[in-house]
């Protein structure tokens, strides 16, 4: 983790305020005074600050089941219910990832992760998003063959989606289907399926990642299991490690421009 964040995340001081304390010398990674840049695993390097260790907070990650109603948000001004307000235990500061709409229920994961958060969200990592998903009247083959194309909305082009177990009920002229994303805009779903002629009767998040909300109640929240955490960390790293190889091509870049300068002023 970088040393400005991680500094954050601990409490003292801000992104900004982390980097002058970094430039005024005062932080060192197992005795050794850091840099700008540097980073530091707090789980196997000591960081200190004026000669202090630094204790990063514990992970937390909490799968919730957003009722409708229910605000994915951490707090709201108006003091309308959030999915914070689902957590039993709250000595953490957590935040949503993923959030869905006021009116949208199912899966939302709160967690202090920040960098498991960004390879869940970030569209170059493809996370999966599935939802079950009721509109009034009968989804067509060909209304299926354009979501999973791509449906034209005012801000571009969305990306290919699954559609899969899709079932019509005549009687009450509703069709109810699973939709599987990779990306998530805001009132995405319901823009499309309107664009559609189909508007949106009811929307469920079932899955995000290897997260599955499974049988969990509406309105209840349990901390991710063993096997789900391993999978969470397993994307997590994948992600770091796409982010240095990227981060290291750029300096090669920038150390190749300097030493061509170099070579054209000799």
């Amino acid at each position: 983790m970088r040393l400005q964040k991680l500094l954050a995340e601990s409490g003292v001081a801000s992104r900004r305020g982390a980097e002058r304390l970094i430039r005024e010398g005062r932080v060192t990674v197992d005795g050794r005074v850091a840099g700008i840049g540097d980073s530091a695993d707090p789980s196997i390097e000591r960081v200190d600050l004026d000669g202090e260790r630094v204790r990063p907070p514990a992970r937390v990650y909490w799968v919730v089941n957003k009722p409708r109603g229910v605000l994915s948000t951490v707090r709201d001004p108006e003091g309308r219910p959030t999915v914070i307000d689902l957590v039993p235990q709250r000595g953490t500061r957590t935040f949503p990832v993923g959030r869905l709409d006021r009116e949208t229920e199912g899966l939302v994961l709160l967690t202090n992760d920040g960098e498991l958060t960004n390879a869940l969200l970030h569209p170059s990592y493809e996370v999966e998003r599935e939802y079950v998903v009721s509109v009034r009247g009968e989804l067509s083959e060909r209304e299926q063959q354009r979501l999973a194309k791509g449906i034209r909305l005012e801000d571009g082009m969305t990306a290919p989606a699954r559609v899969s177990r899709v079932r019509f009920d005549p009687a009450q002229e509703i069709s109810v289907f699973h939709l599987t994303l990779i990306e998530g805009r805001k009132r995405q779903i319901r823009r499309a399926l309107a664009a559609l002629g189909h508007p949106v009767r009811a929307l469920s998040r079932i899955r995000m990642g290897p997260l599955k909300l499974g049988r969990l109640a509406r309105g209840a929240a349990r901390p991710i299991t063993p096997a789900e955490r391993k999978e969470l960390m397993r994307l997590r790293d994948r992600a770091l490690g796409s982010a240095d190889a990227q981060a290291g091509g750029r300096s090669r870049a920038k150390a190749g421009g300097r030493k061509r300068k170099t070579r054209r002023r000799s």
